[in-house]
């Protein structure tokens, strides 16, 4: 089976908004079952093949497996907002079905998920928005963190001299002195990733 998972539910869902220079954003409280391509035979070989990679044994988890693949199987079709996939990816890996890497199996699900149902967006603003994801289900970003991240991504970003910014959580504050070009053409490359390691900062100390 190709890790690369089937392309989910929802991804193509038309009833996204656009962003600054035509970039599609889907609205996060649209539902839909973003899950339903993924049964749990095909979660648990993410797993597997993550434990392969690590050196780590591959099984599932005596006291919570049974009931996480149930539940699994509940779930998977209902229709529920992104933030609410999330949530339950997070949960899944606060449970451990599995022996070992159920962080790394839940994350790489909500990476994969978030990169489909985003495809629209630049490839810089895909890759920081899978990550925040990402971090979010291996528990290193709380939710409000993660939400913020999401929707700076998809908001247009139009800086000009004199704006006052803040990275998401607050904690840090200035005023743009100037734009750089290579920062203005690449919709914040840089900016962009400078904000997901302050939360990432804030959230280790």
């Amino acid at each position: 089976m190709d890790e690369a998972a089937p392309r989910p539910a929802g991804a193509d869902d038309p009833r996204g908004h656009r962003g600054a220079g035509g970039e599609e954003c889907p609205p996060l409280q649209a539902r839909a079952a973003f899950l339903k391509n993924w049964n749990w035979e095909s979660v648990a070989g993410i797993n597997q093949r993550a434990c392969a990679r690590g050196g780590a044994q591959h099984g599932a988890n005596s006291e919570t497996g049974g009931a996480c693949a149930q539940r699994w199987e509940e779930i998977r079709r209902q229709e529920l907002t992104l933030p609410e996939v999330y949530d339950q990816l997070r949960d899944f890996h606060r449970r451990a079905p599995f022996l070992f890497l159920n962080g790394n199996t839940f994350s790489f699900i909500g990476r994969e998920l978030s990169l489909a149902v985003f495809s629209d967006l630049s490839p810089v603003r895909k890759r920081e928005l899978s990550s925040a994801v990402a971090h979010y289900i291996a528990g290193v970003l709380d939710r409000d963190a993660m939400i913020s991240a999401v929707e700076s991504l998809c908001e247009a970003a139009a800086f000009v001299p004199g704006d006052r910014v803040q990275t998401l959580r607050g904690s840090t504050a200035g005023t743009v002195v100037k734009v750089l070009e290579e920062v203005a053409g690449s919709r914040l490359n840089g900016i962009i990733r400078e904000i997901i390691q302050y939360i990432l900062m804030e959230q280790l100390t």
